[in-house]
């Protein structure tokens, strides 16, 4: 019995055993989330390495959503699985042939390279509460000074420079940890949607903007909660830099999807139909027009016009939303719109979204979700907002 998905012939058929689609929405969140944790650790690195000074307002906070995110990432692929508790397996008795099996090690590195980086950017708020708070949070707060106490300028100092090998060594696992999705599908000869050399590129360079989008989100919406004025030059910094790369990322899809085309030159005539029949709406209308075009142009008139002030704010915000969306719909037509492509180029499948169920649409929005409420409670204990206390 298959009761998630239904096989739904539009043109040609199918063999026996592709009319099921494996990876639901649940590994489209997968990618999603690594992809925000990449595009955080970028705003983070660009002013801890690269000196971005207007970006300062914005970097602790990215620090800990890329934490807060990280720690969520492997929990798609657990709901996934059949028995997840057999994924340890995967770190004891590796495939080293396997780019999957390589996952376990890249994230466990990254995570601690995380939790290292954020107590060195936060030492000086934890030794101040440990110095100040009584009873249980005192105690929470002496446990993380790990006996340290020094502040002192020298001591500071010594922070700075982890804090910069730290990030420097971050760049790349962040990337690399993204990249390596991109690998994975792009590796995949099975799969016509998926068989590019540009796939990794385009994972990556979409992550970024995700992550840069999800940050002026969070830091104006922290900002009106806080009832704190915003720092233009900041939400500039950030405009510019979705601006940026999202020029990239669009050339990189428009390329992959051109490579595809032609590749298939002898299926030309499925490829075609399934671009401008059931992929028509997600992919050129949500993922292209909506998603990158509108605030491409949007971001391109306000740099050209100056655009200051509540104008500049609610433009650069709501460029932002739409690249979030349009991230999210790349993703969806890469793992969903790659399975429902027939490995014959003769037949398409049809995916019905199932709303309950460990890999439904309520435990999808859950894991996208769920990191936000978690970085609502880290940043109560650790305010990204106080400079002054962190390096």
């Amino acid at each position: 019995m298959e009761p998630f998905i239904h096989y739904a012939p539009y043109t040609g058929w199918v063999y026996p055993n592709e009319t099921v689609i494996e990876w639901s929405v649940a590994i489209v969140v997968y990618p999603y989330i690594t992809g925000l944790v990449a595009g955080a650790f970028t705003v983070s690195s660009l002013y801890q390495v690269f000196g971005f000074e207007r970006l300062k307002p914005v970097a602790h906070l990215a620090l800990l959503t890329s934490l807060c995110f990280m720690l969520f990432v492997p929990l798609p692929l657990l709901l996934h699985l059949g028995h997840p508790e057999r994924a340890f397996n995967n770190l004891l008795t590796p495939h080293w042939t396997s780019a999957m099996a390589m996952f376990g090690y890249f994230a466990s590195f990254y995570i601690v390279l995380l939790l290292l980086e954020t107590w060195f950017a936060f030492r000086p708020h934890i030794v101040g509460e440990a110095q100040k708070r009584k009873g249980l949070s005192g105690a929470f707060y002496r446990a993380l000074t790990l006996g340290s106490y020094d502040v002192s300028e020298p001591a500071l100092r010594h922070d700075r420079k982890w804090i910069f090998w730290l990030a420097i060594a971050g760049i790349p696992g962040a990337h690399g940890l993204h990249g390596y999705v991109g690998f994975v599908f792009g590796s995949l000869k099975s799969r016509e949607w998926w068989s590019s050399d540009l796939m990794p590129l385009v994972f990556l360079f979409s992550a970024i903007i995700s992550g840069v989008a999800l940050l002026i989100v969070l830091y104006v919406v922290s900002s009106k909660l806080r009832k704190t004025p915003i720092d233009l030059a900041c939400i500039k910094g950030l405009a510019y830099t979705v601006w940026a790369f999202i020029m990239v990322a669009f050339l990189l899809e428009g390329l992959e999807f051109a490579n595809i085309v032609y590749k298939a030159r002898e299926g030309i005539e499925m490829i075609l139909a399934y671009v401008t029949g059931p992929l028509l709406i997600p992919y050129f209308v949500l993922q292209f027009g909506v998603g990158s075009i509108l605030p491409l142009l949007l971001l391109s008139y306000m740099i050209w016009r100056g655009t200051t002030g509540r104008a500049l704010i609610v433009g650069v915000t709501l460029s932002a939303c739409l690249v979030l969306l349009s991230v999210f719909m790349m993703r969806w037509n890469v793992v969903i719109g790659g399975q429902e492509l027939s490995k014959t180029g003769r037949g398409l499948l049809s995916y019905p979204l199932q709303v309950f169920g460990k890999e439904g649409l309520i435990s999808a929005l859950w894991l996208v979700v769920a990191p936000l409420i978690v970085l609502l409670g880290v940043t109560r204990l650790f305010p990204p907002w106080e400079h002054k206390t962190a390096p």
